[in-house]
C-alpha cells in the first residue's frame, strides 16, 4: 500500500500532498474533514495524540481513533468495526460529498475486517479485552469475533462495571415468604381504586412488585400513564410489610433531573396516603412516608463535587440506603450508572423506573434501552411464570414464556407495564402511533383532530410559534402570558408578607409551567437560541416583558451545569423575580414539588433563557400545553424516539410545527440506535 488517497480526488491542502507516508496523508485526511465539520477539532487531534504516542500507528489506527472519538460525541460507547469497515455511510451518517471522500480514504485501507483487527491488535495502544495483561491502553477491543467493538478505554471500563453490578443484582436470589408476599400483595392491589377486568388482563403492576422482592434488582418500563410510580409506591408498601424491621429501612427516591425527582416524590406520597387511608393500622404508612426525605437528583444523592466527575459515594464510601427508587431511567448515561451502581450497597435494592422508548440520554450510553431489551417478549423461564402465580396470583401467557435456553437473569427482574389508565386519549394514541412506526395513523390523528387537543401548522414561519408564545391557539391558550400575568400584577400590588410573596411565587412557577416550546436543535431559525430570542422581543412588545440587560423580571432560565455548592443541576428551569419584601436584587426561583427554593442571579454562571429548550432537556415534565418544533435540515436529529419524547411532554393539548410538511413522517421513518455492547455482555456474562 504506497498511496492511501487520491488527492486530486479530495481537491485539499498541501498538507495532504506533502504527506510522505500513509499515516501521515490519513492524519491529513481527518483534520480537512475536521476543517469541514464532518469531524470535531477534537475527534482529529485524538487522532493526533495516537500517533504522538506511537510514532508507527497505522492508518486504520488513526482512522478508527477518529471517527470512535466523534461516535462518542453522538452518545455512541463503542465503535462497530464490522459495520465501519464494510458500510462506512452508516455509521458516519454524513453528507454526500463527505460520504465520497470517504469512499477514496477506504480505497487505500484494508479491504476486509480481519485485516483492519490484526491492525488494531498490532497496536501497543490497543489492548484486546481477554488479554490478561493490561498495561493501560487508551483502546480496547472487545464484543464477540462476528461484532468486534472497539472502545475508549474508559467507556469499555464504564460498560463493564454496570455489566457485572447487573449480573451480580439479578443473580443476588433472595428468599421470599410467598405465602406472606401473597397475602400482602391481595392487599395492595385488589381494591376499588383499579379498574374492573375480564380475568384475562395479566396485572404486570402486582408481578412488578412481586419479583422485586426476590433480588436487588428491578427495571420496570412501561409508557405514560401505565403506572410505573403507582407500582413503585405499592411496592414500597410491600417492601415494609414484609420487612421483619421496617422501623430501620432507608429509603431514597431520585431521578436524574430536580423536576422529575420532585414528581416522583409527589407520586408516591399521592398513592401512599391512599394506601394508608385504605389499611389504616395494619401498616404504618406514614412513618415510612416521613423517613423518606425529598426526592433528589441523582448528581445530588451520590455528592457530585465541583471540578471533578468523581462523587463523594463510591465504591469505598457507599450510599447509606437499603432501597433506592429512580425514575426516568432512560435519562441515565453509562457513566452515571456505573456511578450509582458502585455506590450502592450489594444488599439494597434498586428499583430502576422508566419509558424505554423515550430518547436516550443526552452523553454516551443507551443504557434503560439495553437493559430492556426482553422487555417486550417478557422472556421469562417457567420458574418466573411459578413464581408470579403463587406469590401475585398471575398466570403468565404462554407468549411471555421463553424455552430455557433463552431467558436470562436480567429478563427475569424486568418488567413492562402495558395498560396505559391516563394516556388513552387522542395525545396517547398520537404517541402509539407514533411509536409503532404508523406514519399514515400519526399524520391523520394531529390533522382531522376538531377537538382542539391536537393541532399541526405545517408551512408556517417563526412568528406562528409567537404568536402560540403570546396568546396561545383555539382550544389551547396555555402560553407565556399566564405567568407574565401574575409577575405583573404582584408587582403592582404591595404585598408585604413573606408568606404571600411565596404563595405568589409557586403561582407563577406553575403557570410558567402550563406551556413550553420544544426544539429538536440549538442552531438554525427554528433552534432554542433563535426562538428564545424571538419569543423574548415578542413578549415585550405585547407588553408583557420588559427586560433591561441580561437579567430582568420574569427571565425563565434553565442550568445548564452542575453546581452542588448552590444546589442547582443541569436542567433545572426557575424563573427571575424580585425577592421577598425588604430584599434587593434579583432571585432565581425554582419549584421542587412543594418546596421552593431560590439563588441569587449573580452566582448564576451557567444558565440559558428557557422560553424554548431541547426535548432532551424536557424529559422528566410535564406541560398543559406542548409546542413540538421540527426543523428543516433536522438530518438525523428528527427521529421517532425524540417526536415520541416531545409527545408525552404534554397532558391536554399538543401543537405540532412542522417547518415544511413531510418532517413528521421522515422523523416517524427514522430511529435512533445506539452502539454498544452492554447487550453482549449482559447475555454472555462476558463482565
Amino acid at each position: 500500500m504506497n498511496t492511501l488517497i487520491d488527492t486530486d480526488a479530495l481537491g485539499e491542502a498541501p498538507m495532504i500532498e506533502s504527506a510522505t507516508t500513509p499515516s501521515a496523508a490519513a492524519l491529513a485526511v481527518l483534520h480537512a474533514w475536521a476543517d469541514k465539520g464532518w469531524l470535531r477539532r477534537l475527534d482529529s487531534a485524538m487522532a493526533t495524540f495516537m500517533q504522538e504516542l506511537d510514532g508507527s500507528a497505522s492508518p486504520v489506527l488513526l482512522v478508527c481513533t477518529a471517527v470512535l472519538a466523534q461516535m462518542e460525541g453522538r452518545g455512541h460507547t463503542c465503535l462497530p468495526l464490522r459495520l465501519l469497515v464494510t458500510n462506512p455511510d452508516d455509521v458516519l451518517a454524513w453528507p454526500p460529498l463527505a460520504q465520497a471522500e470517504v469512499q477514496v480514504l477506504w480505497s487505500g485501507l484494508p479491504r476486509g475486517l480481519d485485516e483492519w483487527l490484526s491492525a488494531l491488535r498490532a497496536s501497543p495502544l490497543v489492548r484486546s479485552f481477554d488479554d490478561p495483561s493490561d498495561l493501560g491502553q487508551p483502546l480496547v477491543l472487545s464484543g464477540t469475533d462476528g461484532e468486534p467493538l472497539l472502545y475508549l478505554r474508559r467507556y469499555w471500563l464504564h460498560e463493564q462495571q454496570v455489566a457485572h453490578a447487573i449480573l451480580q443484582r439479578c443473580a443476588s436470589s433472595q428468599e421470599v415468604d410467598e405465602s406472606l408476599a401473597s397475602k400482602w400483595l391481595g392487599r395492595l392491589f385488589d381494591a376499588d381504586d383499579k379498574p374492573p377486568t375480564d380475568g384475562k388482563e395479566v396485572d404486570w403492576q402486582k408481578i412488578a412488585c412481586a419479583v422485586a422482592l426476590r433480588a436487588s434488582l428491578t427495571v420496570i418500563t412501561g409508557g405514560p400513564g401505565t403506572g410505573k410510580t403507582y407500582t413503585a409506591a405499592r411496592l414500597l408498601a410491600l417492601l415494609f410489610a414484609m420487612s421483619d424491621a421496617p422501623e430501620r429501612l432507608r429509603v431514597a427516591l431520585a431521578a436524574p433531573t430536580g423536576k422529575a425527582a420532585a414528581r416522583l416524590r409527589q407520586s408516591i406520597d399521592f398513592s401512599l396516603q391512599e394506601l394508608s387511608a385504605r389499611l389504616g393500622d395494619d401498616l404504618d404508612l406514614g412513618s415510612l412516608t416521613m423517613r423518606m426525605g425529598a426526592a433528589r437528583t441523582l448528581h445530588s444523592l451520590l455528592g457530585a463535587r465541583v471540578d471533578t466527575r468523581e462523587f463523594r459515594f463510591n465504591a469505598t464510601n457507599l450510599l447509606d440506603v437499603d432501597i433506592l427508587i429512580v425514575d426516568e431511567a432512560s435519562m441515565i448515561h453509562l457513566e452515571m450508572m456505573s456511578a450509582l451502581l458502585q455506590a450502592l450497597p450489594a444488599g439494597a435494592k434498586l428499583i430502576l423506573l422508566g419509558d424505554k422508548d423515550q430518547l436516550a440520554s443526552v452523553e454516551a450510553g443507551a443504557v434503560l434501552g439495553d437493559l430492556c431489551r426482553d422487555a417486550i417478549a417478557g422472556n421469562y423461564n417457567v420458574e418466573t411464570a411459578r413464581y408470579a402465580k403463587a406469590t401475585a396470583s398471575q398466570v403468565l401467557p404462554s407468549e411471555f414464556v421463553a424455552d430455557s435456553t433463552h431467558p436470562t437473569p436480567l429478563s427475569q427482574q424486568t418488567v413492562m407495564l402495558r395498560t396505559s389508565r391516563r394516556f388513552g386519549g387522542l395525545i396517547g394514541q398520537l404517541a402509539l402511533a407514533v411509536n409503532a412506526g404508523h406514519c399514515d395513523r400519526a399524520h391523520n390523528l394531529i390533522t382531522d383532530d376538531t377537538t382542539g387537543v391536537l393541532q399541526s401548522t405545517m408551512q408556517p414561519t417563526v412568528a406562528t410559534v409567537l404568536e402560540l408564545g403570546v396568546q396561545g391557539r383555539t382550544g389551547a391558550t396555555a402560553c407565556y402570558a399566564d405567568y407574565l400575568r401574575l409577575v405583573n400584577a404582584r408587582s403592582k400590588a404591595d404585598l408585604e408578607k413573606n408568606d404571600d410573596h411565596e404563595a405568589w411565587v409557586k403561582r407563577v412557577l406553575l403557570a410558567f409551567d402550563r406551556f413550553r416550546i420544544l426544539c429538536a436543535v440549538h442552531e438554525g431559525d427554528w433552534g432554542t437560541r433563535s426562538l428564545n430570542q424571538s419569543v423574548q422581543r415578542a413578549l415585550e412588545r405585547a407588553g408583557l416583558l420588559n427586560p433591561r440587560g441580561e437579567w430582568y423580571v420574569g427571565r425563565p432560565v434553565m442550568v445548564t451545569r452542575n453546581d452542588p455548592a448552590l444546589g442547582v443541576f443541569n436542567g433545572d428551569v426557575g424563573v427571575t423575580l424580585q425577592g421577598p419584601p425588604g430584599s434587593a436584587g434579583l432571585r432565581v426561583y425554582f419549584l421542587d414539588g412543594e418546596k421552593l427554593r431560590s439563588v441569587g442571579v449573580s452566582r448564576l454562571a451557567h444558565i440559558e433563557t428557557a422560553f424554548a429548550m431541547t426535548v432532551h432537556k424536557s424529559q422528566g415534565s410535564e406541560f398543559l400545553h406542548t409546542a413540538l418544533v421540527l426543523p428543516q435540515g433536522g438530518g438525523k436529529v428528527l427521529t421517532r424516539e425524540l417526536v415520541y419524547t416531545g409527545i408525552t411532554r404534554a397532558r391536554e393539548y399538543f401543537t405540532l410545527i412542522e417547518a415544511h410538511p413531510g418532517l413528521l413522517r421522515l422523523a416517524i421513518d427514522t430511529t435512533s440506535k445506539r452502539a454498544s455492547g452492554l447487550q453482549i455482555s449482559l447475555s454472555t456474562g462476558l463482565a
